[in-house]
């Protein structure tokens, strides 16, 4: 890390790729991912990790990006929503979700995203009950869970 002014350069792999940039240290993971980078995938909600819009995925673990100092990620490896899938080669959960219904208005859909993964990749067969706990962290304001739920189940059953 190398100092400029008040900033300071963060090197970290975002989505496979090597980045670097110039952070303030009092910056969230999400300011970085967003204002710096513009992956505005992640969304910006409560900022108090309560609502889980924010999920990436760091190192492995979902995390809330708002709760996370930029600084806290030197070195560290970041997916987010950018990197699970593309247009014309969808994630199986972005698939899944489609399928089955599980996208309303989609503002919290890349954030339970995120952690439907990470807890997959964790645990590839979850009961139903663990796949409430894996996104319990996620709020949705449109749908009743039931669609999301049956969207990562269906994901395990392939």
């Amino acid at each position: 890390m190398t100092k400029d002014k008040n900033k300071t350069l963060l090197s970290m792999k975002v989505n496979g790729k090597p980045l670097e940039v110039m952070v303030n240290p009092t910056w969230t993971l999400l300011r970085v991912l967003r204002e710096e980078l513009r992956l505005t995938g992640t969304k910006k909600g409560c900022e108090q990790g309560d609502c889980g819009l924010c999920t990436v995925i760091l190192d492995g673990k979902a995390v809330n990006a708002c709760l996370v100092l930029a600084l806290q990620a030197e070195s560290k490896e970041i997916e987010t929503i950018e990197g699970l899938g593309k247009e014309d080669n969808l994630h199986p959960l972005q698939k899944s979700f489609i399928e089955n219904g599980a996208v309303q208005c989609g503002f919290c859909t890349p954030g339970i995203l995120m952690s439907a993964e990470a807890l997959l990749r964790k645990n590839p067969k979850p009961s139903v009950d663990e796949i409430r706990i894996g996104i319990s962290g996620n709020l949705c304001r449109c749908t009743g869970y039931s669609k999301i739920i049956k969207a990562i189940n269906a994901v395990t059953k392939k």
